[in-house]
């Protein structure tokens, strides 16, 4: 098995807006891009499995021309709120780095 981490190019998470969370994936090679696409370690219940979220709270988007796919996916924590340890969502996609696909 293969490793996110060795496929993509970007990992990386970000509020989208204060209530939900993106994580974009963008891979350099069209086959790169195609193994993550083929993979059921990026569907809505493998991903809910790793957040602790609801499947079908968790959108999944592909973009071919562009070799992407976006995970949406609700905050646990409104983005400022008490108890906020990452108000722009920039660490949230540590769980995705080792992920088999």
């Amino acid at each position: 098995m293969t490793q996110l981490q060795d496929l993509a190019t970007v990992i990386r998470s970000k509020n989208a807006g204060p209530l939900t969370l993106s994580l974009d994936l963008m891979f350099p090679s069209e086959e790169s891009y195609r193994i993550a696409l083929r993979s059921s370690s990026l569907t809505p219940e493998a991903i809910g499995r790793l957040y602790d979220t609801a499947p079908e709270k968790i959108s999944v988007t592909s973009y071919d021309a562009a070799r992407a796919i976006k995970i949406a996916m609700p905050r646990k924590i409104v983005s400022g709120s008490p108890g906020d340890r990452d108000v722009y969502g920039a660490q949230q996609h540590v769980p995705l780095l080792g992920l088999e696909l």
